[in-house]
């Protein structure tokens, strides 16, 4: 029987070399087995099963058995790398051949944060894929930030630059972060004047990464500026920690992006609008200079041009960062 998963392959009882490295790969990116069976759309027995197969034709162990997550021994890394390498150029080979006929084939994977996922890119995708029915649109979502590090996508939309400066980035859209809070919380606890007012406040901070949350920065790169807030809520979901503002629990620094609506409703309200902030633009993510799958290419554009204007403003024609 042929059993189909979310990434769209089939996987049957006769099976390609190409599908055993498909097979693989999807296993070593995942965390656990488990996490693969999922991916694959099988049960685990059956991903245990076909690994265990896999090892014996190679004759090597891939996989330590026993661990909590799933983890690759040294031959398995060695294999992983290589599989990796391979089903790129099987990729671009696929493109080479299917970019003369005109429509856009294959399959692209999106990784987002899930505010701005959930919010604007998903819809941008849903519009991408209707319009060309040949394509595999996969998006992948997270409460935490992203880890373009591990290169588990063809795009990641990022919010400010990543730490990986090895990635190509084109900006899709300009973003500050902006610091806000409801008009009944500045009405019973007073306006900030100056950044180091904010120390006195209840500040909800978010916690996005692994960097200090609570130091909140203003300025530019010529004139920046610092303050170590504190308050009694934080969360790691942006969602929250804007519904705690809206509330009137405290100040709060978000996206720009994600706090406009309420700024325009008067729901919130900009605290030290006379200060600047750090750009953190939005970002399309990309891997190392290489061969860009049309497809794939096709899709940044999309976003670079009706991703600004959800977000009230004209599209970026500056391209790349």
């Amino acid at each position: 029987m042929e059993s189909h998963g979310r990434s769209g392959r089939s996987w049957s009882k006769s099976r390609s070399a190409v599908d055993d490295l498909q097979f693989f790969h999807v296993v070593a990116s995942s965390e656990t087995l488990t996490a693969a069976s999922r991916e694959l759309g099988c049960s685990l027995p059956v991903v245990s099963k076909r690994l265990s197969a896999l090892e014996r034709r190679l004759g090597v162990r891939l996989v330590q058995r026993g661990a909590r997550r799933l983890v690759l021994t040294s031959e398995g890394e060695l294999y992983a790398a290589r599989v990796t390498a391979i089903l790129d150029q099987v990729r671009e080979l696929e493109d080479t051949v299917t970019d003369t006929a005109g429509a856009l084939r294959g399959s692209v994977v999106v990784e987002a944060t899930l505010g701005l996922g959930r919010a604007h890119v998903a819809p941008l995708l849903g519009e991408f894929a209707a319009a060309h029915p040949g394509l595999h649109v996969r998006m992948q979502t997270s409460a935490l930030p992203l880890r373009p590090h591990q290169r588990e996508f063809d795009v990641a939309v990022h919010v400010g630059i990543p730490p990986d400066s090895s990635l190509r980035m084109r900006r899709l859209a300009r973003n500050r972060r902006v610091p806000c809070a409801a008009p009944s919380y500045l009405a019973r606890h007073g306006t900030p004047a100056g950044i180091e007012d904010l120390a006195r406040h209840n500040c909800i901070v978010l916690r996005e990464n692994e960097s200090d949350f609570a130091l909140w920065r203003f300025g530019d790169a010529d004139g920046p500026r610092q303050v170590r807030v504190h308050g009694t809520l934080s969360s790691n979901d942006g969602d929250v920690v804007t519904g705690w503002a809206l509330e009137g629990r405290g100040v709060i620094m978000r996206s720009e992006w994600h706090v406009r609506p309420y700024l325009d409703r008067g729901e919130l309200v900009r605290v030290l609008p006379h200060l600047s902030t750090p750009a953190a633009d939005v970002y399309a993510l990309l891997g190392e200079d290489g061969h860009v799958p049309r497809r794939v290419s096709a899709l940044v554009d999309h976003l670079a041009a009706h991703l600004p204007p959800r977000l009230g403003q004209a599209a970026d024609t500056r391209g790349a960062a």
